[in-house]
């Protein structure tokens, strides 16, 4: 697909609507879509083959060809880390020393054997990467390695190594950028960048110095624990429950009821479980913490006057799958959000996946790059928060409060009014795909759009913005990249859904920018804080422990959600009490949306080596020594050996991440096995090599070879026989990949940090409506259950690795808490069935057991109390986890637990389709009052007819009795557990009423009939 523009409305007729604003007339660019090419063309291809529009580049000043095979950009840093390596910008190209060595197809001989593989005795230049040795201008050119050493080493894993020759003519100016000069690169008309003479740092000693301290070693984060005042007590009322829980235990245990031996066995068993559970979830949140960012440390480090930023390169994914639920016109507002957020433009690249391959999408991407170039700079030049526009403009607040500034008011006006223009070419977008022409989808060109089927497409790339194209905001200032990719779908193809999509959006983007940081956001999630980028940053390039970082979450927050937040959609129980206490240990897990990871940790790569001072070895700085590394497979490496004889750190270079700016010299490139890289990340080399970088660097390839190489790696055959979902990248195997992932990177010892900025970092829509809630809990169940079932499961996977023992009891109770629900549903008919039968769980009530009873109780609400003081959330929000942990666990979890039992021992993968439908109501919470019916509904429904019922019985039963016969005592206690069944049910029933505040008929009916089978199956019993 060659040609093409980027949608109906182009950017040209953006540039017509913005005469006339509030910005100063200035030269604009014209604002069509930008692709590899910096011209007008889409990608696409089927397999390795795509077409490709080559359009020749000119130079703006003399207006000279340059070329149109333009080798791709570099993302590093500026006077990059330790010597050499200065960049050279272009009006459209920006540059560093390519990575080395490149892979090519393995030879057809034995690779072991290096006599099969004559080597030539010519000697290569080979051009210096960061780090290399001394920044003089005679070093600084390249290193002359013989390629008998080079090759020799490589042909034992049935690689050759190549490498790009440096320009001879070119020698003496081809790295003066070294010292921070300037001068030609390549023979092209370039403007050379500052370099990194001196070990990378251009900055006198006197302007790194903080408060008489080094900015470059200055923390950039602490962590904030928890004031001793209210964690003593909080602990003591947790042991204390925990002796009280056993006692009571013991109590129910050797006092049997013989005269209701089975409800007695039943509730002893639950209570028993329900112990268990509660141990699990309490011991992760035993030492949480807060931590604290600074800012300013972070600009001091890397943004200095006068000079380019050096913050890292990051890249933000953003997945979407199906256009008629997940509306363009929220993604685009995702989109806009990302693009303007506080970090410089040039260092930020947003890759959208389409995996629906709508053209609804495509179109509506290319409007929001036309809108970008008016909102970004209106964000910026003002301070704009939050800077998603749907969120701003229908804020009600005083816009005015804190502007200066006389033509903000005409600013403001004037974007409200593009946005309302915008909304509605994308809304008409919308319309359009609704009624789908008889010749398939055809784009502005005329040309038919790739995607008819979405199952069954080539892979497609659209590059619709980028830092060194011509398209400029309507200030003139650069804009981020933006990259519209949906890889290949072929029929009989295991796609692995979202964790799939996440992976190949992962391979292209190494070959396009290769951003050092990747920030995962979900469709319908904005960026909310437009520091949150750096409040990340601050965490993983801290001085101290930064390195050891894999990923950066935080807490999800919704708008949207009804005061009441009726069906606990804010889950404050969870994102502020128990990930604090997980931060205290090996970090928070990932939970989809919201997280900062590492390239290199999603790589599946082993953290940096620790050191321990003291000891011998190859340490930094005071001697410390390298620990030993556990061998794979082995569990008794000692000392760097292990019992079994083999060497722990035979292959651990190449297992162990790269950290930004400690950048692989040349020749240690050379012993890097590329047959392990091709195995494990596919047959792409100029992708493997991306891997070996941590800079945000990628190879010289002219734009048919990048296009090629992206292809190839989108598309659906490039992981066979690889380790793609299974130790690298996104983990398969179950609908919750995100729990899976976090998990594989604590194993190999990395750890995680949970971020809590003032101001929330991002915002998502919430499922107010209660059948898309209850699906949702199910999905989340469902990935549970998967992992319980799978080689994933943390009780008896990972043991003898790096996962702390407190963070793997996290993960088990991640694994096993959807089985709590087969527990909670007996244990909530036990009450029923006692006034049914009018018995008792207990023999005789009598003061011991009143007073076990009362302790428990006692401490369980201490215990929430304390939880309650300590994390600041509300007891509102406290009780609504509760009660919908009740609906969830009757519902949701039950259902998934016979799903996965199903299909592990019968082979039937059973799962329930919800349908998703808006509202009609025009009001703000019109979708919290719809009812659609669902299955899920059945079991809470049985539970609360059941337990009113049985009241209704046992209150009759004693008003029948004689006057010397009846027991209000044993009466009132069996209906306080059938009354504390039904207050949890409450904000259920709220939402099954709906409006009409009745009970929808088809469920009730259904509910009877299942309420009169167990009855009749109790009676036969």
């Amino acid at each position: 697909m060659a040609g093409t523009t980027g949608g109906p409305g182009t950017c040209d007729q953006t540039e017509d609507r913005n005469g006339g604003s509030w910005i100063e007339s200035l030269p604009r660019k014209s604002s069509t879509s930008v692709d590899l090419t910096h011209g007008n063309s889409t990608f696409s291809g089927e397999g390795e083959s795509s077409a490709l529009t080559d359009i020749p580049l000119v130079d703006e000043e003399s207006e000279e060809v340059i070329s149109s095979n333009r080798t791709l950009r570099s993302n590093g840093p500026s006077g990059g880390g330790g010597g050499g390596g200065g960049i050279g910008v272009s009006r459209m190209d920006r540059r560093t020393e390519p990575l080395l060595p490149l892979v090519d197809e393995p030879r057809g001989e034995d690779p072991r054997d290096s006599s099969a593989h004559p080597t030539s005795k010519h000697t290569h230049t080979l051009p210096r990467l960061p780090g290399d040795g001394d920044t003089s201008a005679g070093s600084s050119r390249g290193s002359s390695v013989n390629e008998d050493d080079g090759l020799s080493e490589s042909a034992r894993y049935g690689y050759k190594a190549s490498y790009y020759s440096t320009d001879e003519d070119a020698g003496p100016l081809k790295h003066q950028a070294a010292r921070g000069s300037t001068g030609l690169l390549q023979q092209q008309k370039v403007i050379g960048g500052g370099g990194g003479g001196g070990g990378g740092d251009r900055t006198s000693a006197a302007e790194v110095m903080w408060n008489g301290k080094d900015v470059r070693r200055a923390p950039l984060q602490r962590e904030v624990p928890i004031a001793l005042s209210k964690l003593l007590l909080y602990r003591l009322v947790v042991l204390g429950r925990l002796v009280v829980m056993i006692l009571f235990l013991r109590y129910r245990v050797l006092n049997p009821n013989p005269a209701a031996y089975g409800l007695w066995l039943a509730s002893v068993a639950c209570e028993v479980w329900f112990g268990f559970s509660w141990i699990l979830d309490q011991l992760p949140k035993w030492s949480p913490v807060t931590r604290k960012t600074y800012l300013d440390r972070l600009s001091l480090r890397f943004e200095r006057a006068g000079e380019e930023s050096t913050l890292p390169p990051v890249d933000v994914f953003v997945s979407t799958a199906d256009a008629e639920k997940e509306p363009p016109l929220v993604t685009a507002n995702v989109i806009l959000s990302i693009l303007a957020m506080d970090y410089p433009p040039e260092r930020v690249s947003c890759y959208l996946s389409d995996d629906g391959a709508a053209l609804l999408t495509f179109e509506a991407m290319a409007e929001t790059a036309c809108f970008a170039r008016s909102w970004i700079p209106f964000c910026k030049t003002f301070d704009i928060e939050p800077r998603a526009p749907e969120v701003y403009f229908s804020m009600k607040f005083d816009y005015t409060v804190g502007k200066t500034r006389p033509d903000f008011v005409m600013a403001r006006r004037q974007l409200k009014q593009e946005y309302e223009e915008f909304k509605v070419r994308v809304n008409a977008l919308v319309q359009k795909s609704k009624k789908p022409p008889s010749g398939g989808f055809r784009m502005s060109d005329g040309s038919a759009w790739p995607g008819q089927y979405r199952s069954d497409h080539p892979g497609m790339i659209q590059v619709f913005l980028q830092p060194e194209g011509m398209t400029r905001d309507i200030q003139g200032n650069a804009l981020p990249r933006l990259v519209y990719i949906s890889r290949e779908k072929r029929p009989r193809f295991d796609h692995n859904k979202k964790a799939g999509a996440m992976n190949a959006l992962l391979r292209a983007s190494a070959l396009v920018s290769n951003g050092a940081f990747i920030l995962n956001l979900d469709c319908d999630h904005y960026v909310n804080n437009s520091k949150a980028m750096r409040e990340a940053i601050c965490y993983l390039m801290d001085p101290v422990v930064g390195d050891r970082v894999s990923f950066v979450q935080f807490p999800q927050r919704f708008d949207g959600v009804d005061k009441n937040d009726r069906y606990a959609n804010h889950n404050f129980v969870f994102f502020d009490v128990n990930m604090k206490g997980l931060d205290g240990q090996q970090g928070p897990m990932y939970v989809g949306t919201g997280c900062v990871f590492r390239r290199q940790a999603v790589y599946g790569l082993n953290p940096p080596r620790r050191t321990v001072r003291g000891s011998k070895g190859q340490g930094g700085g005071g001697g410390g020594g390298v620990l030993p590394r556990l061998c794979k497979g082995c569990y008794m490496c000692l000392c760097g050996w292990c019992w079994k004889g083999c060497k722990s750190g035979g292959s651990e270079d190449v297992r162990t991440a790269l950290i930004p700016g400690h950048t692989i010299s040349s020749e240690e490139a050379l012993r890097f096995p590329s047959k392990w890289h091709a195995q494990r990340f596919g047959m792409c080399s100029d992708f493997v090599i991306t891997t070996m970088d941590a800079d945000g660097r990628v190879p010289y390839l002219t734009p048919l070879q990048l296009l090629n190489d992206v292809i190839l790696v989108i598309s659906c055959g490039y992981e066979d026989n690889t380790e793609w979902g299974r130790t690298v990248g996104w983990m398969y195997g179950s609908v919750t990949e995100d729990i899976v992932t976090g998990l594989s990177m604590h194993v190999k010892g990395w750890r995680s940090v949970y971020a809590m900025p003032s101001a929330a970092a991002f915002k998502g829509s919430a499922p107010i409506n209660l059948t898309d809630r209850l699906g949702q809990v199910l999905r989340w169940a469902t990935g549970s259950v998967e992992i319980f079932f799978s080689r994933h499961n943390p009780m008896w996977c990972y043991w003898g690795r790096h996962l702390q023992f407190v963070e793997r009891v996290a993960y088990i109770n991640t694994a096993v808490y959807p089985f709590t629900s087969v527990a909670l549903i007996v244990y909530c008919l036990i009450p029923a069935i006692c006034l049914f039968t009018d018995k008792f769980i207990v023999g005789e009530i009598d003061d011991t057991a009143v007073l076990w009873f009362l302790l428990l109780f006692l401490f369980i609400f201490l215990n929430a109390g304390l939880e309650i003081f300590w994390s600041q959330i509300s007891l509102e929000d406290w009780w609504r986890n509760e009660q919908f942990w009740v609906i969830g666990g009757s519902s949701a979890h039950l259902v998934a637990v016979m799903q996965g039992l199903l299909k592990v021992f019968a082979g039937v993968d059973t799962s329930f389709t919800l349908t998703a439908k808006a509202a009609e109501d025009d009001d703000e919470f019109g979708e919290l009052y719809a009812v659609r019916f669902t299955w899920l509904m059945i079991p809470p429904t049985v539970l609360m007819i059941v337990n009113l019922f049985a009241c209704v019985v046992g209150f009759a039963r004693e008003v029948n009795r004689s006057a010397g016969n009846k027991q209000w005592g044993q009466l009132l206690g069996k209906t306080f557990f059938s009354f504390w069944v039904l207050i949890h049910l409450y904000p259920f029933v709220k939402g099954l009423t709906g409006r009409a505040q009745r009970l929808p008929t088809t469920i009730v009916l259904w509910s009877l009939l299942v309420a009169v089978i167990i009855a009749l199956l109790w009676v036969q019993i």
